[in-house]
C-alpha cells in the first residue's frame, strides 16, 4: 500500500478549470497515463479519475506523489516492474483489474507515460474486454516526447528535421525478441528516440552505425527526466555509450539521436 504525502498535485478546481466528464463508473477499469513523472504533467482527466477511484494499481514510474489525491479508504496497490527488483507478473495485474471491477469497484490502472506507448496498456485492455469488463483509456504525456523536451531537445525543428521515430531498446538488436528493423531506422534520417535502451546502448549504437548511420551523428541520453535529478550526457552515436557509462547514468533514461541534439535552447535542461 502506498503512503500518502509528498509533492501535491495542483488542485484545478480552485483555478476555474472545468474538468470534463470522465467519471470512473463502478465495475469499470480506466487505464490512466500518468506522464513522465512530474505531478504537474498528469492530465486533468487522469487526476479526476484518481480522485474517484476505489482501487488504484500503480507503477513506480507513474507520478506516485499524486496518489495523495485519492480518496480516504481507496486501495492502493504497487504492481511496478523494477529492473532487477520486485516484479509483478502481467497476468496477475490483469487478474486483479478484472476481479476488483467485477466486485463493483471503480478501478484505475495508473501507469507512467502513455498506456499505449511501449507499455502493456493494450494487453490490459484486451484482458478486460475478453472478461466482459468495461475499460477506457485516459492518454498520458509520453516520456518519448516529454523527456527530450525537458532536456531542451525538440524532436522536430524547422530546417533540421520533420520526423522522429520511437523504438524500444529493452532487448538488444541481436536478441531474438527484438522486432525493430535497425537497418531501416539507421537509414530513415530524422530523429531517433530509444526508450528503455540504457543497458543495450552500446549494442544499439554499434548496430546503427553498421546499418549506415554516420558515426558522427549527434546523440544524447537523458536520465531521470521530469525530476529534480535529471542529467543529460551528449556525444555522438559513436562516443555516447562510453560517455554514458563514465557518467554512471542509470535507468530510467531516454536516448535521442539526430541533428536536433545540436540545438542549444538557452536555459533548457538546467
Amino acid at each position: 500500500m502506498a503512503e500518502r504525502g509528498g509533492t501535491e498535485c495542483v488542485d484545478l478546481s480552485t483555478k476555474g478549470v472545468i474538468v470534463g466528464e470522465v467519471a470512473v463508473r463502478p465495475g469499470e477499469v480506466v487505464l490512466v497515463g500518468g506522464g513522465p513523472g512530474d505531478p504537474d504533467l498528469l492530465t486533468v482527466g487522469g487526476l479526476k479519475a484518481l480522485r474517484e477511484a476505489d482501487v488504484v494499481l500503480y507503477d513506480h514510474l507513474a507520478p506516485v506523489a499524486c496518489l495523495s489525491e485519492t480518496r480516504p479508504g481507496a486501495t492502493l496497490i504497487d504492481v511496478g516492474k523494477r529492473p532487477r527488483g520486485a516484479q509483478t507478473a502481467q497476468h496477475d495485474i490483469d487478474a486483479q483489474l478484472i476481479r476488483y471491477a467485477r466486485e463493483g469497484a471503480r478501478v484505475v490502472r495508473f501507469k507512467g507515460g502513455d498506456p499505449f506507448v511501449l507499455g502493456r496498456g493494450g494487453e490490459e485492455w484486451q484482458a478486460c474486454a475478453a472478461a466482459g469488463v468495461p475499460v477506457r483509456v485516459i492518454p498520458g504525456v509520453s516520456s518519448a516526447v516529454a523527456g527530450p523536451a525537458l532536456a531542451g531537445i525538440p524532436l522536430t525543428h524547422r530546417g533540421v528535421t520533420q520526423s522522429f521515430t520511437v523504438v524500444s531498446g529493452h532487448v538488444g538488436p541481436d536478441h531474438p525478441g527484438s522486432t525493430v528493423d535497425w537497418d531501416a531506422v539507421a537509414a530513415l534520417g530524422g530523429t531517433v528516440v530509444v526508450l528503455m535502451g540504457l543497458t543495450n546502448l552500446a549494442a544499439i549504437c554499434a548496430r546503427l552505425v553498421r546499418g549506415g548511420m554516420p558515426p558522427e551523428t549527434l546523440a544524447a541520453t537523458v536520465a531521470d527526466a521530469a525530476t529534480d535529478h535529471m542529467r543529460i550526457v551528449r556525444g555522438t552515436v559513436e562516443t555516447l555509450p562510453g560517455a554514458v557509462s563514465a557518467a554512471g547514468l542509470q535507468s530510467p533514461a531516454i536516448t535521442v539521436i539526430g541533428a536536433v541534439v545540436g540545438l542549444e535552447l538557452a536555459g533548457a535542461g538546467s
